[in-house]
């Protein structure tokens, strides 16, 4: 008797045990929360001032090139400055050729004109999607004196998935840096 009863509460337990509950999982999508972008004007005896978020850390080189850090966010933009003499076409050529070596890993590189005529502040704006190395980058001149040139980096392998908000984040700022560059 004892030996049927241990048998079928066996029975019992190993029946009610096979029984799994299937659970959905319920759809996410990653959110990162940046704080609104605050712009302060950077000034200094460099030959063109621009307006930075309040969040980034610079570091200014004595050439009038900088790196424009945002820890929070492990990404930088770098500012190159060169003034024209006589050699706009080969910057230009620069500029661009730096921005296409990015095609073999980025799916797409789309561009967008930016003139400024008040301001003789002319150039270009490269979005980068796609795995490569630079989100982002951009020149702007006034085609006589100044050349600037700008590039987006995260300190990571890139993983466009992963840090598309981010650059998202970074590019509205390169571009609040094209439309406050200021000649002096």
């Amino acid at each position: 008797m004892k030996l049927r009863i241990l048998i079928l509460l066996g029975i019992i337990v190993l029946a009610g045990s096979c029984k799994e509950e299937v659970l959905p999982k319920p759809k996410a999508m990653l959110r990162l929360d940046f704080p609104n972008a605050q712009y302060i004007d950077f000034k200094s005896d460099c030959d063109y001032q621009i307006a930075l978020n309040k969040i980034a850390n610079l570091k200014q080189k004595p050439d009038c090139s900088m790196a424009i850090d945002y820890p929070t966010i492990k990404g930088s933009i770098y500012i190159t400055y060169k003034k024209v003499d006589n050699n706009i076409t080969g910057l230009l050529l620069d500029a661009q050729k730096l921005t296409y070596e990015h095609v073999a890993k980025a799916d797409n590189i789309a561009s967008k004109e930016y003139v400024n005529s008040g301001e003789k502040v002319y150039g270009m704006f490269y979005e980068v999607t796609g795995n490569a190395a630079s989100q982002a980058q951009f020149y702007l001149t006034d085609s006589i004196n100044h050349f600037v040139t700008g590039s987006l980096y995260f300190y990571s392998k890139p993983n466009y998935d992963s840090i598309y908000p981010a650059a998202n984040y970074l590019q509205k700022d390169m571009l609040k840096i094209m439309e406050s560059l200021r000649w002096k």
